[in-house]
């Protein structure tokens, strides 16, 4: 039971006055947390900013280019390439489609949207 559930089990007995105001200005209070802390990036998204700004001005010139390609060229791992691309691609910066690639078959390929 997380404490959302707990606090709204509290407000639907109706066990107090007291009680019912304090799980009410709990929930409230949670939800200011979850509002600060999803509006406030991460140091792990901070320290990627760079690196996506990195692969736009390497993608700028090029066509459909592989997270493999990406990561080779960046200097990450095609695992972090694959998933900055990826959310590049969530919000809106880049496009993705599928190439072939001689032995491997079909991949997926990222190029800039413009």
């Amino acid at each position: 039971m997380t404490t959302r559930e707990f606090l709204n089990s509290v407000i639907s007995a109706n066990i107090s006055e007291e009680l019912t105001a304090y799980a009410k200005d709990a929930i409230v209070k949670l939800d200011e947390r979850n509002a600060k802390r999803a509006a406030t990036p991460s140091k792990t998204a901070v320290a990627n900013e760079p690196i996506k700004a990195r692969i736009l001005d390497y993608l700028a010139d090029k066509g459909a280019t592989t997270s493999t390609e990406v990561g080779g060229a960046i200097g990450i791992t095609t695992y972090k390439a694959s998933a900055l691309l990826r959310q590049m691609t969530e919000n809106g910066l880049l496009a993705s489609e599928e190439v072939k690639v001689p032995k491997k078959g079909k991949v997926k390929a990222y190029r800039v949207v413009r």
